[in-house]
């Protein structure tokens, strides 16, 4: 064995606290910012409050320079975030792999589980199906257009999406994720369970009788099935034990007031944004800071002052440019509401602002914008756009609620007519996913509508 030496070259730089700190500053709310900086307040002498009667300091040249710089657009950069030597794409950004908190959203909290099992590649066809996802957990349209799409978009085969599709329906704390109906959503939960037979059995039903397990003939059931009515019952049990969707909606919050972390008006002819300083406390350096540093010991609270001011300045700054993107470009949701609101990935808004998607992410999870038409959530400005249609899905699902509360008490409009009434229109959207919208409303199906109008005639 013969030894040698080899000369290798490569840029690294290490995740220093003060780094994961600025990382971390971009997820909190504005709640637990200000708890945050109140602690720093009492923990570091040389920073100070900025009273709220004083108006917001005009910023240094040479600073504003030094934040520029200092964006996140350019620090830092992706490959230095490796922790070593970097041989991945330049898109592969590492901030992504960072712990981003416990986000509410069970799409991103599967994507972070799967970080850790799954390549790039791999991780983009999930995210992929997971975007496609409503808020249960189910595709908004069916697999097979999903995938024709996802091949153009991603360049990957259209065979390999939805083979990455059956393996999603598996991963994570969510079995059934991306399913098409409650029929594969139930399936996927029972394959995850350990082997029984009552699990067999449930699996044939859910496969090949769920109508007659709608009508709970257990005797039928039976019969068909050539099973003891003990072993159906066992069997329809651990149907009944699991989720009706993917993701089970968490129960309503207790009411609580929201202090908006930016405010959007509409003033000479166009959209104003700027940040709410009520929401937090504004810091900066003491008078004092400077002569203060020449003591022992002073000089690391200096820094750490210095480094705070920057994460923060770091912070507002890409805040307040995903705002003025969000705005942008919905313009038209905010004039005219939901119908109108505009197809928006994060992806687009990271390439307008020139940062990484799982900045928007970070930066738009738990903040809040004042509008005209009421204080919303900064991730509520998203939308996923139907295939086929230049209109998401949430503005499709305001037209179908429209449709509905306009439609004439004695002839509700069935599913088919909302659907060739969008089409008029030049919203093309099949018939199911005018339904999976209608129920997503909890509006009943015209037959019920029109029995309910029936019945209020008569009691009438």
């Amino acid at each position: 064995m013969k030894a040698s030496l080899q000369a290798k070259m490569g840029q690294q730089m290490t995740l220093t606290p003060q780094l994961l700190q600025s990382i971390r500053l971009l997820q909190v709310t504005s709640l637990q910012l200000g708890q945050e900086l109140q602690q720093v307040l009492e923990r570091n002498p040389l920073l100070e409050q900025v009273p709220e009667d004083d108006a917001p300091p005009a910023p240094d040249p040479s600073e504003a320079a030094t934040l520029e710089s200092a964006a996140w657009d350019e620090l830092p950069e992706p490959m230095f975030l490796s922790g070593g030597s970097y041989a991945g794409d330049a898109d592969d950004d590492p901030t992504a792999r960072i712990a981003a908190g416990e986000s509410s959203d069970p799409r991103q909290r599967l994507l972070q589980q799967m970080q850790l099992r799954c390549t790039p590649e791999e991780l983009a066809m999930a995210a992929w199906w997971l975007d496609a996802c409503d808020d249960r957990g189910y595709l908004e349209d069916a697999p097979g257009p999903l995938a024709r799409q996802g091949e153009q978009a991603l360049g990957i085969p259209a065979a390999t999406l939805l083979a990455a599709r059956e393996r999603l329906l598996l991963a994570g704390e969510w079995p059934g994720m991306a399913a098409a109906d409650p029929g594969e959503c139930l399936h996927a939960q029972l394959r995850a369970l350990p082997a029984s037979p009552a699990r067999t059995l449930a699996l044939d039903i859910v496969a090949h009788h769920l109508d007659m397990l709608a009508r709970h003939d257990l005797g039928a059931l039976a019969a068909r099935l050539s099973a003891p009515a003990e072993a159906v019952a066992a069997a329809i049990t651990l149907i009944l034990s699991l989720q009706p969707h993917p993701v089970e909606q968490p129960p309503e919050p207790e009411p609580a007031f929201i202090v908006p972390d930016v405010i959007a008006w509409r003033a000479a002819g166009g959209w104003q944004v700027r940040l709410n300083h009520r929401s937090t406390p504004r810091l900066r350096l003491c008078a004092y800071a400077e002569q203060a540093a020449g003591h022992a010991g002073m000089r690391e609270l200096l820094d750490e002052a210095r480094w705070m001011l920057r994460s923060l300045g770091m912070r507002n700054d890409t805040l307040l440019k995903t705002a003025r993107v969000l705005v942008a470009r919905q313009q038209g949701f905010l004039e005219r509401g939901e119908e109108a609101i505009a197809p928006l990935t994060l992806k687009e808004v990271a390439e307008e602002i020139g940062v990484h998607e799982s900045t928007v992410s970070r930066i738009t999870t738990g903040k809040y914008i004042q509008t005209p038409r009421g204080t919303l959530e900064l991730k509520r400005l998203f939308a996923v756009r139907l295939e086929g249609a230049e209109v998401s899905g949430a503005a499709i699902k305001a037209m179908v609620r429209r449709l509905i509360d306009d439609e004439p008490a004695h002839a509700p409009l069935a599913d088919d007519v909302i659907a060739a009434m969008l089409a008029r229109q030049g919203i093309r959207v099949a018939r199911r996913t005018v339904a999976k919208y209608r129920e997503q409303l909890a509006i009943a199906p015209a037959r019920q509508r029109r029995r309910e109008q029936g019945q209020r005639l008569r009691l009438g």
